[in-house]
């Protein structure tokens, strides 16, 4: 018979490692779920969806004052 303490914690689905991500790209994040994320998950699953979430947001940056020069005529 398996040992109960031998048993880890299944990792946590994707949605919610990007929605953990997102909030703490804010400063939201509640003490219980930067707990569970540092027990739960597996540290590179977060470093990948951290690196793609942060590319998102500098490209959308990007585009945005790209439309704006343009409007401007710049």
């Amino acid at each position: 018979m398996p040992d109960s303490s031998d048993h880890t914690p299944p990792s946590p689905p994707l949605r919610r490692v990007v929605f953990s991500v997102l909030a703490s790209f804010f400063g939201v994040q509640g003490s219980s779920r930067h707990e569970e994320d540092f027990t739960r998950g597996r540290p590179l699953v977060y470093i990948a969806v951290g690196l793609v979430a942060t590319l998102a947001f500098i490209l959308t940056i990007w585009f945005v004052v790209q439309g704006v020069l343009s409007a401007a005529g710049v």
